[in-house]
């Protein structure tokens, strides 16, 4: 009996120390997932949207993230900061800087990461100030669809009622803003209560879009060539196969590289947002999976590693590399409100954290749709609009391109298409929860959408394009 009770009195122990050892794994593996994503988002939330905390943890957040329930969180605002914490056992600070929104701060501290140069002191005090007696895009006034030509407006009514209408009590849409701009006016708006014009909004993967601009303006300039191989540290030993992945072959998420888009513990994409300092080097010290060229996958890890080129690109021309981002492009097409959340390195997050004005979204969509000239000034290199809505060849019904999806369809059977109701020339920014910049060269369209759709069956794009297009005669 007694050397039972010693044999037990062991396995006792030892289950104790592995339970022990599991919790604090659990906790430093899986607890960032749940107190990372609800620090970031919070302060994101609070200092750039302006929006209520309680409102967005528990409209939000727990929704979408089933670990955020056992989150608490902390905000300072003088400091303009926030912890999340779960039980004790895992917490991330995320604190928002002028200019360049909110960053957790992972593996490093807060004092390096506010002494790294991203924003010119005085940015806030310099902005530039948009008009309100011009009419939008130059300036803040929407134009009176009812004195324009061409729209019914009694459709044009009942497709942004339809955006804002619950299929049921159990599978909400939650749309909270619907931009509609037709020939480059602004006939229509709405947004649903807590939200106006004036607030800046997550795009979440929508950003890839943005980066794609920003890497366009690059390739005008003469200082990236996007068919020649990707300038990413990591890949340099003459023997590494990856050294031959181009940027092109990135932003048309055709690199081969092994990247798990999946967002659940333990996952790449998880990994990479909540427990890595730098998101490109963490996306770079994958393997390939697959030869370049020959297997499309979605990957916010490529897209990050673009975003480190950018960084690299422009750092030895600016001292605050971040003047770039605004001087050649939010600031050139009028997105006063964007800003471009940077992960502890300080590289702007290329594939998840740009927030704009539905307003602002709307004027990107729109620079786009005029094939890159704003003002009559090109912007983006002549050529980059149509390399970046040329379908990848791995994409199987033709719906992505570079850093854009596309409604091309497949090239045997166009009709087997993303969208099969609208033009195949439709194509968008997309983001989680089904944010849009939806652009429609055909129908001289830019429609933008924002919302807090958890479930995908309850939001239906295809039937919102229609809806919409029934409003125009042309």
């Amino acid at each position: 009996m007694r050397r039972w009770k010693k044999v037990s009195l062991g396995i006792v122990g030892i289950i104790i120390i592995a339970v022990g050892i599991g919790v604090g794994w659990s906790a430093k593996k899986i607890g960032p997932i749940g107190s990372g994503f609800v620090a970031r988002y919070i302060c994101s939330s609070t200092f750039i949207s302006d929006r209520d905390p309680a409102t967005v943890y528990e409209e939000d957040l727990k929704p979408v993230n089933p670990l955020a329930a056992f989150v608490s969180y902390t905000i300072d605002r003088k400091e303009k900061s926030v912890v999340g914490s779960m039980y004790g056992l895992s917490s991330l600070k995320a604190f928002y800087r002028e200019g360049c929104g909110c960053s957790l701060v992972i593996d490093t501290t807060e004092k390096e990461m506010r002494a790294q140069k991203l924003v010119p002191p005085g940015f806030t005090e310099n902005r530039p100030q948009r008009p309100e007696d011009l009419p939008w895009p130059a300036g803040s006034k929407a134009t009176d669809a009812s004195q324009v030509e061409g729209i019914d407006m009694a459709r044009l009514a009942k497709a942004m009622d339809a955006a804002f209408a619950e299929p049921g009590p159990d599978n909400l849409r939650k749309t909270r803003a619907v931009v509609v701009v037709h020939d480059g006016k602004l006939v229509a708006e709405r947004y649903a209560p807590g939200f106006h014009k004036d607030m800046p909004i997550l795009g979440w993967s929508m950003s890839k879009s943005v980066t794609n601009a920003l890497v366009g303006i690059l390739v005008k300039e003469g200082k990236l060539d996007i068919m020649q191989q990707a300038p990413v540290q990591e890949w340099q030993q003459t023997d590494d196969p990856r050294r031959e992945i181009t940027i092109d072959q990135l932003l048309r998420m055709s690199s081969g590289l092994a990247f798990e888009e999946v967002y659940e513990p333990l996952a790449d994409a998880t990994d990479m947002f909540y427990d890595s300092y730098e998101f490109a080097a963490f996306a770079a010290a994958k393997p390939l999976d697959a030869e370049p060229d020959t297997q499309w996958y979605y990957s916010s890890g490529t897209a990050n590693i673009v975003a480190r080129i950018v960084r690299q690109t422009v750092k030895e021309e600016y001292e605050y590399y971040y003047q770039f981002i605004y001087e050649k492009l939010f600031d050139r097409i009028g997105m006063y409100s964007a800003i471009f959340e940077p992960d502890s390195s300080g590289t702007f997050v290329g594939s998840s954290y740009a927030h704009a004005t539905p307003r602002d979204w709307a004027r990107f969509g729109q620079l786009y749709l005029q094939d890159g000239v704003w003002e009559g000034e090109r912007i983006l290199p002549e050529g980059w609009v149509s390399y970046t809505t040329t379908p990848t060849p791995g994409a199987p019904k033709g719906e992505y391109g570079a850093h854009f999806w596309l409604n091309a369809g497949n090239p045997d059977n166009p009709e087997d298409r993303r969208w099969p109701g609208s033009p195949r020339d439709e194509y968008e920014a997309t983001g989680f929860q089904e944010q849009k910049v939806i652009i429609i060269p055909s129908k001289d369209l830019v429609l933008v959408r924002f919302g807090a759709t958890s479930d995908r069956s309850a939001w239906d794009t295809d039937e919102f394009i229609q809806n919409v297009l029934a409003a125009f005669s042309s």
